[in-house]
């Protein structure tokens, strides 16, 4: 399985925007579908993924806290400030024998749509890369479908699963 540079930027972005300790607290999203579309920044064709998270305000608490849990260990530097009306996120990772050092602006209201523009680099290079650039721009598509539970994702290529299952943060739901 390929794992492109820009999933695994957002990925540690999102590990680090989570912590409830910072100063500014990470906003919790409406409830309901969203639709999530991340890309590389470049515009470059088959970069981008887009997939769909049901979410409710505890699956979104998880999500966040899954986060937190994850950045705990390995970042050295979680900060989150407001500027401007804007998140500002600055952190500091391991990704294995890797340092990732990311910069991140989020704008949006969280309860119909919003985009975060991250840059990180990476000491020694990451997959042979020594910088990396994502866009993440989510917005809010309705009521979950009646098929959907919270925390269930539904992939670009129609693949659907539970995050908070995978990762044992929910028993599973009847």
């Amino acid at each position: 399985m390929k794992i492109r540079l820009s999933t695994i930027a957002l990925f540690m972005l999102a590990c680090s925007t989570a912590l409830p300790a910072l100063a500014v607290d990470y906003p919790a999203r409406k409830p309901g579908l969203w639709e999530i579309q991340t890309g590389d920044g470049t515009g470059a064709k088959g970069a981008s993924q887009t997939v769909q998270q049901c979410i409710d305000a505890a699956s979104d608490k998880a999500l966040r806290d899954m986060g937190q849990g994850m950045g705990k260990d390995s970042c050295s530097k979680q900060e989150l400030r407001n500027e401007g009306g804007k998140l500002v996120v600055d952190s500091v990772c391991k990704v294995g024998p890797t340092t990732a050092t990311t910069h991140a602006v989020m704008s949006g209201d969280f309860s119909s749509a919003y985009r975060m523009e991250s840059k990180s680099s990476y000491s020694p290079p990451l997959m042979g890369r020594a910088e990396g650039s994502a866009v993440m721009e989510a917005r809010w598509i309705g009521p979950c479908k009646a098929d959907q539970k919270p925390g269930d994702m539904v992939m670009s290529n129609g693949m659907k699963m539970n995050v908070l299952e995978m990762m044992g943060g929910h028993k599973k739901q009847k």
